[in-house]
């Protein structure tokens, strides 16, 4: 099973940036539909971004769009999220997920490989 493995995360001011990074143990990347999702404690995983890894369509929530940006390294086999104009309630433990189709969702439990998570803290 593939392992992912994300880095990253840290401690930024409310209006910073970080710039968090996925890459895959294991021959092959996690999946051809890859995303990020978030996590705050007492609350549900939710859906931040992903990226159909063939061909680099992007999907966002809505809150995060204009702000976070996803991208994908094929030939470092990385999967990325550029956070910018960061928010106190954009703190929280962030996950990369990996989905073997490329059919789009949304859901987390349609993702099969987890990494172990990466905490993003803004401060205000």
């Amino acid at each position: 099973q593939v392992q992912l493995v994300e880095s990253g995360g840290g401690l930024v001011q409310a209006g910073g940036s970080l710039r968090l990074s996925c890459t895959a143990s294991g021959r092959t990347f996690g999946g051809n539909f890859m995303g990020w999702f978030r996590q705050t404690p007492g609350k549900e995983r939710e859906f931040v971004a992903a990226i159909k890894w063939i061909s680099g369509v992007t999907y966002y929530r809505h809150s995060m769009k204009g702000r976070f940006t996803v991208s994908r390294d094929s030939a470092k086999n990385t999967l990325s999220l550029q956070m910018d104009s960061l928010k106190p309630e954009d703190t929280a433990v962030y996950y990369c997920a990996g989905r073997r189709a490329s059919t789009v969702t949304y859901n987390p439990r349609d993702f099969e490989s987890w990494g172990q998570g990466t905490q993003v803290t803004v401060s205000s």
